[in-house]
């Protein structure tokens, strides 16, 4: 089998209530185990396929917070997260990641606070210089997730980035984009659940679809991401009347 941190894996229904809403997700429904054979796996499909659910999911079965950080954040502003943690089932590498983290663009601004407030006695200046030198608080939303990332995340750890793009720039796009192949060359792995045409445009990451009912393999060509952004910019002029109202 493969060297990676999470090697993949499965989900237990009988874990689950009978009426549960996570069954209703046909995603979700598959059998045998979910393998991941790539540094670098993004999930991708359109709004309610389930990406960011079994994302959050893994998150919570490795034992990270529900609405970000990593293994010691402790803390919660509103409890919304599903149960799916309690019926995945984790197939683990023989190497024990040497950090985890899980970032979402959505509650970003708690996971920055809880970082400064467990910065367990740096001294400020030190502490800030590895967020590019100022509180991250005092930075625009993409600057500040993007420093975190370069600040916290290191070779060898186990990462899970929940939409990212809506935090980021194209250009601060890109710049993660050299960090996921920085990092993951140097032996991290990253699970993202992502629509952007750039971060999945990764070489060699491994793209999966939770469209059409199923967890499958797709080229990046055949990515929703790509698809629109490719038929905007070549028709962009001529599109709009042709768009239907709904």
């Amino acid at each position: 089998m493969n060297g990676l941190l999470l090697r993949g894996l499965s989900i237990d229904w009988d874990s689950l209530a009978p009426d549960s809403y996570l069954r209703a997700i046909p995603a979700l429904g598959f059998e045998g185990a979910l393998l991941f054979d790539s540094p670098v796996t993004c999930l991708v499909g359109e709004n309610g396929s389930g990406k960011s659910t079994l994302l959050e999911g893994i998150a919570l079965a490795l034992g990270l917070n529900p609405e970000g950080g990593g293994w010691n954040y402790r803390f919660a502003t509103y409890d919304s997260h599903s149960p799916l943690h309690e019926a995945i089932r984790l197939v683990r590498g023989p190497r024990r990641p040497s950090h985890s983290y899980f970032l979402r663009a959505e509650s970003f601004y708690n996971v920055a606070t809880r970082a400064e407030d467990y910065r367990d006695g740096d001294p400020e200046e030190d502490f800030y210089a590895r967020y590019g030198g100022r509180s991250l608080h005092r930075q625009s939303h993409g600057e500040s997730f993007l420093h975190l990332i370069q600040g916290d995340f290191r070779p060898g750890g186990l990462y899970l980035l929940d939409e990212p793009e809506a935090a980021l720039s194209p250009q601060r796009q890109l710049n993660l984009l050299c960090e996921l192949h920085r990092l993951s060359q140097a032996g991290a792995q990253f699970i993202l659940a992502t629509h952007s045409p750039i971060l999945t445009g990764l070489p060699g990451a491994a793209l999966l679809s939770l469209d059409g009912g199923a967890i499958h393999p797709v080229a990046y060509e055949d990515t929703e991401g790509y698809r629109v952004t490719e038929m905007f910019i070549n028709r962009r002029k001529s599109l709009l009347p042709q768009l239907p109202e709904d």
